[in-house]
């Protein structure tokens, strides 16, 4: 059976997570904030400005994505420690990615996920090493916000089998964050008029994100998440 499917889904719910309405937004921000330049001036910027852009970017994307590997490294770990009840907590994180898709869909809200935790004091720096910094501080302010993604991620890798299969996938998902970060930061204005028709449908993406979780969650708990290698393996085309 290929494994190929659980990198795939990480990915997505990195992307997922981008999209989350409580981090796109602020991605002009966070730009603004690592470059040194104001959202105007980054809509058109000159050849060293753009330079900047890139190398805090890539400074910023390091810095997030060294939290949330070591979080898959973490999981990996426990997960391995507690491999004799590997059935039970499958079932147990089974119920858990259910109730975070009922909250993505709004059946019901965890207030614990809305806590503002984006630590307002991180100064900005338009340096690589001030970027990074203010990366690693998003990772952890806004662990509260795409938690119900993250932590599906992470239950995934405390299911592996070695802590490099772990730091892989959460490495995956890292990525799904980084790409479109990337892109906004070197395009921002097509990102700004992307944002002004794309805003209008962010509840449904949290919705559909819901459902998607809700069916991962119950495949869980019954044992039958393998059915995903299946229903996917015609990807295995395209895998090296």
């Amino acid at each position: 059976m290929s494994s190929l499917p659980l990198p795939i889904l990480a990915f997505f719910a990195g992307l997922a997570s981008f999209l989350s309405p409580c981090v796109l937004p602020l991605v002009p921000g966070y730009v603004s904030l690592i470059s040194g330049a104001g959202v105007e001036e980054l809509k058109s910027p000159q050849a060293q400005l753009r330079r900047r852009v890139m190398t805090n970017s890539i400074g910023f994307i390091l810095g997030f994505s060294v939290v949330f590997i070591t979080l898959g490294l973490i999981s990996t770990g426990v997960g391995q420690l507690a491999a004799q009840y590997k059935s039970r907590l499958a079932i147990i994180a089974g119920v858990v990615v259910i109730i975070f898709g009922l909250h993505l869909t709004g059946i019901f809200r965890i207030k614990a996920l809305y806590a503002d935790a984006r630590l307002h004091t991180v100064k900005g720096s338009a340096t690589l090493i001030g970027a990074f910094v203010i990366g690693f501080a998003f990772a952890f302010g806004w662990t509260p916000c795409v938690g119900p993604l993250l932590a599906t991620v992470l239950g995934f890798a405390a299911d592996e089998a070695t802590l490099q299969k772990g730091a892989f996938l959460l490495t995956i998902y890292s990525l799904g964050l980084a790409v479109p970060f990337l892109l906004t930061a070197l395009l921002m204005e097509r990102f700004l008029k992307f944002y002004s028709r794309f805003r209008s449908h962010m509840h449904a993406l949290e919705v559909v994100s819901g459902v998607f979780m809700i069916a991962l969650g119950v495949l869980l708990v019954m044992g039958r998440f393998t059915l995903i290698s299946s229903w996917l393996s015609f990807l295995n085309r395209f895998a090296l």
